[in-house]
């Protein structure tokens, strides 16, 4: 009955139909509102291998779920990332977030194959400003972005922008959309969210505090756990936190899912209901 419970929580609003992983929490940068505390060289690495995402991959498309996120950290820290998305995207459409730094020339060639795939590369920029985008996400992010996204668009992989708002101006974010326009990236395909206050941004004292129905639960698994959604493992201090953790157990995923759809029950009903935070 799992699918039949998880096509109903769906169809009521109470959840979405996403399945997200944290494949690492290691990162070449350090921004001041990470969620995770990730940076480069940190300790504890939280990483999912490549078979246990895979086969969550797979028990997610038995299981309903319709598409996956893959996050952390940084996933292009792994040495196998490239060829973990293609056999992700393989399996159902996949959205990979990034920072978009580390796409030397080498990479770019092995990420050739996701042409050919229902895959999304989601990079990050918070501004149109070299120095003043530098400065929320870390050294040589936007001229790194700047020459990735053409790159990666000139060999037929789908590009998406994030922006994080901080404290960033109308105007100014209307010269980022005036930039991803010029490299091809639609509207259609720039998302736009607040800096959420968890994780570092917490102890910085940064963002918004989400409501109780301000973000989409989608069913998220790290090397932690399970968790309400991909806003929810969130680490201050080098601890995680648990507030919003639905199971120890990821594997098998049913058993994650059950627990998670216990827990969106209490959910209101409604596609009427606001989600302020994506």
């Amino acid at each position: 009955m799992t699918r039949d419970d998880l096509e109903a929580a769906v169809s009521a609003g109470r959840c979405g139909s996403r399945l997200w992983l944290y494949a690492t929490y290691h990162c070449n940068l350090a921004c001041e509102y990470c969620l995770t505390e990730s940076r480069l060289g940190i300790a504890n690495r939280r990483t999912l291998s490549r078979e246990s995402m895979v086969r969550a991959a797979n028990e997610a498309r038995e299981l309903g779920l319709e598409s996956l996120g893959v996050t952390g950290g940084e996933l292009f820290m792994l040495a196998d990332a490239a060829e973990t998305v293609a056999e992700l995207g393989a399996i159902l459409p996949t959205v990979v977030l990034t920072n978009g730094t580390l796409f030397t020339d080498r990479l770019l060639g092995r990420l050739e194959p996701l042409a050919g795939l229902d895959v999304a590369l989601q990079l990050s920029l918070d501004s149109a400003e070299p120095a003043r985008n530098d400065a929320l996400r870390g050294p040589e992010n936007f001229a790194r972005v700047e020459r990735a996204v053409p790159a990666l668009l000139e060999r037929g992989v789908r590009v998406r922008i994030a922006t994080t708002v901080a404290d960033q101006s109308e105007a100014e974010l209307g010269r980022l959309c005036e930039l991803h326009r010029s490299w091809g990236v639609s509207d259609d395909h720039h998302i736009v969210r607040s800096v959420v206050r968890r994780g570092r941004a917490a102890l910085e004292g940064m963002g918004v505090v989400p409501g109780p129905t301000d973000i989409l639960p989608e069913l998220t698994l790290t090397a932690d756990g399970a968790f309400l959604h991909p806003f929810a493992p969130t680490v201050r201090h080098g601890v995680t936190d648990l507030d919003l953790l639905v199971s120890r157990q990821i594997g098998p995923l049913e058993a994650a899912l059950r627990r998670f759809l216990r827990v969106v029950e209490g959910q209101p009903a409604g596609t009427d209901v606001a989600r302020n935070i994506r």
